[in-house]
Formats: structure tokens, C-alpha cells, sequence
């Protein structure tokens, strides 16, 4: 597949080289290393061209918390399809000493499962100042 025509007004014609001090070329390594640029050319045309340059920042402390997160999710649904299960047993019998069984097992479930939202609302709360204020 041939590549598109570029507009001539847009076409990269001229060559420029030049030298920077070990302390800019430094400089730029590390903004190019945060930024989603593939390399160095297209960076220094950003900055030539007075593009934004976007950078992509990795904050460490989060990741704890995105895997307790994620824990805590998997355990509600687990609990969710258990207190399902339940409710499928409570409604096939007729017996009321059953359905007094299984209701008190789903009811035991859902106190299981009023812990874990407890958690996650304390962990939303401690970190809603930090992800609201981006």
C-alpha cells in the first residue's frame, strides 16, 4: 500500500543539525523518556513547532491501591454471584424452614459484602482529594 501524498506546504524538506551542551542533551533525553515521542527528531520538532508536549507520569503509590481495588471487586462479585446462587435455592423451595436457611445465609452474605463497601468507600474517600485535584 503506497503512502499518502503529503500536502507540500507540510513536507518536511530541510535538514537542520545542530550541537547542544551534554546538560540540554540530558534535558531532553529525560523529556523524551516521559513523553509519548518515539525519538529525539520528532521531540525537537515539537518544541520547534511550539506543540504541546504531553508527559506520561507513572505514579508508583497507586498501584497498591488499583490491586486492593481490584481485590476488593472480585471479592464483591463473588459474593454477589453466592448471594445469587442463594436466592435461586430460596425461591425453588416452598418449605419455610428452607427458605428461613437460606435466608439466613444470604443474610450472613450481604453483611460479608457490606464490609467490603465499607473498605472501598474509605479508600475512595482517603484518595478523592488526590484524583480530583488533577
Amino acid at each position: 500500500m503506497p503512502r499518502k501524498k503529503i500536502n507540500p506546504e507540510n513536507e518536511l524538506k530541510h535538514h537542520l543539525q545542530t550541537k547542544v551542551t551534554t546538560a540540554k542533551y540530558n534535558q531532553l533525553l529525560a523529556l523524551l523518556n516521559q513523553t509519548a515521542d518515539k525519538d529525539m527528531s520528532s521531540l525537537v520538532r515539537d518544541i520547534l513547532n511550539n506543540r504541546v508536549i504531553k508527559t506520561v507520569t507513572h505514579d508508583q503509590s497507586l498501584d497498591m491501591l488499583m490491586e486492593e481495588l481490584s481485590t476488593i471487586r472480585a471479592e464483591i462479585k463473588a459474593i454477589g454471584v453466592n448471594i445469587n446462587q442463594i436466592t435461586r435455592f430460596f425461591n425453588t423451595y416452598t418449605e419455610n424452614q428452607r427458605k428461613e436457611f437460606y435466608a439466613r445465609i444470604a443474610f450472613t452474605k450481604y453483611q460479608l459484602l457490606d464490609e467490603k463497601i465499607t473498605r472501598l468507600l474509605h479508600l475512595i474517600s482517603v484518595n478523592a482529594i488526590k484524583w480530583l485535584s488533577e
